[in-house]
């Protein structure tokens, strides 16, 4: 048996949605282990497109689902994402879904902070989504996070509610928003609790006893590891640590749970939000790269910023990852192209360097260092072979691969689930 866990290996929306989907067809059980609903999974399946935030892409595919403790879980949301695919068809009860007793909740009072914060910081603002993901983390690391056990016990939400506003109310007073009444908490509390409690299970055991079951279980990582908290691009990063070895503490199993890492890395890149971005383009080559790749985030529907694939970045991935195989998406994107760069280093105050820097000034001062590569006249889309695509395509994968130090384990061809060229089922490794 050998479990597979998938995460980003540049900045998020590298299309795990389809491979997660594509792997589930192969697993018994699906798990988040980090995030909140600030992470967002497109899947296809026939004329069905799903947007995911919390739910495991897996109950897709009629597998169970697990939201682990890593999770930060609003379950307003929670519930409209059920009552979303429920409507498409989906089947999400607690026979299918299972969440941790102790995965910490987001509050409405979480979201209010996020959001008079980042409009505080001006300029200077980290481009969180404004759903209260990161005050939600500072309280569970700060022991006074409500979490999904507590909804079970009246008098404990009661006293836990008296210490988070004390903290919550002070911070929104001090930047002039609005502060929150603990009446007003309980009661959104209460109307919610009847329909999320059923959904919470002692998780851990769970998971041990498919285990030793036998079973094949699916972690499912949000973001990516240049936005991992310790590992990314900081302080432009998210709240929660996104590398593979996080998916044993996120979902109460052992630091061997992860079994084989599968990276996702599209063939150019992308980025959401703020922050440093050596390789992004603003010319007419990174307008077509997110005109043809339909580049504008899951969850906020922004346009992402598009640029050159950057091999330091995600060799740097694969190293902290401990990724032991890439998932190459979007190869179709750059069809027709005349020719095609990669970042092999970036140049910092005339020295070249082939790591990136983490001083924040230092950031601001890298310029990318490419190598050109010639592009193709034929089409990748919908490939399924490698007999199929241009021997220029083939020779750019083979150069990703020697650039970032690990070999490309499933290919990606279009957004169809089938459209896949798999040189390495995960499971097998």
């Amino acid at each position: 048996m050998s479990n597979v866990t998938v995460i980003g290996a540049q900045w998020g929306d590298e299309g795990k949605g389809k491979i997660v989907d594509w792997l589930a067809s192969r697993a018994d059980v699906v798990v988040r282990f980090q995030g909140g609903h600030n992470a967002g999974h497109t899947l296809v399946v026939g004329d069905q497109v799903y947007k995911l935030s919390l739910l495991p892409s897996g109950l897709v595919r009629g597998k169970m689902g697990v939201i682990g403790n890593g999770v930060v879980v609003d379950p307003e949301a929670l519930l409209t994402e059920i009552d979303r695919v429920t409507a498409q068809g989906l089947n999400v009860t607690p026979e299918t879904l299972k969440i941790a007793e102790s995965a910490p909740l987001i509050l409405p009072v979480h979201g209010a902070l996020d959001r008079a914060r980042e409009a505080a910081r001006g300029d200077r603002k980290i481009g969180t989504t404004g759903r209260g993901i990161g005050p939600a983390y500072e309280d569970k690391v700060a022991r006074r996070a409500i979490r999904l056990c507590d909804l079970a016990e009246p008098e404990t939400l009661d006293w836990k509610l008296d210490e988070l506003l004390l903290h919550h109310n002070t911070l929104l007073a001090g930047l002039g928003a609005p502060t929150f009444e603990k009446a007003d908490l309980i009661a959104h509390l209460e109307r919610l609790t009847p329909r999320v409690l059923p959904f919470m299970a002692p998780v851990a055991d769970f998971l041990e006893s498919e285990r030793k079951a036998g079973r094949r279980i699916l972690f499912e990582g949000a973001q990516a590891v240049m936005l991992d908290v310790d590992h990314g691009t900081y302080p432009f990063v998210t709240s929660s640590n996104t590398v593979a070895s996080n998916a044993g503490t996120g979902s109460g199993m052992g630091p061997s749970a992860a079994g084989f890492v599968l990276g996702i890395a599209k063939a150019y890149t992308t980025r959401v939000g703020e922050g440093p971005f050596p390789s992004e383009l603003h010319d007419d080559v990174g307008r077509r790269l997110g005109e043809r790749g339909h580049e504008f985030g899951t969850v906020t529907g922004r346009p992402r910023r598009c640029g050159w694939f950057d091999a330091v970045l995600v060799r740097h991935a694969v190293r902290v990852g401990g990724v032991g195989g890439l998932a190459l998406t979007k190869l179709d994107v750059l069809d027709g192209l005349e020719e095609i760069r990669v970042c092999v280093g970036y140049e910092l105050d005339d020295e070249v360097i082939n790591r990136f820097p983490p001083g924040s000034a230092a950031q601001t001062r890298i310029k990318p260092v490419y190598e050109t590569i010639e592009g193709w006249a034929g089409s990748t889309k919908g490939a399924r072979s490698w007999v199929d695509l241009p021997a220029q395509a083939v020779k750019y994968v083979r150069r990703i691969e020697e650039l970032v130090e690990a070999p490309v384990t499933l290919l990606s061809t279009s957004p169809e689930r089938d459209d896949t060229i798999l040189v390495r089922d995960p499971f097998d490794a």
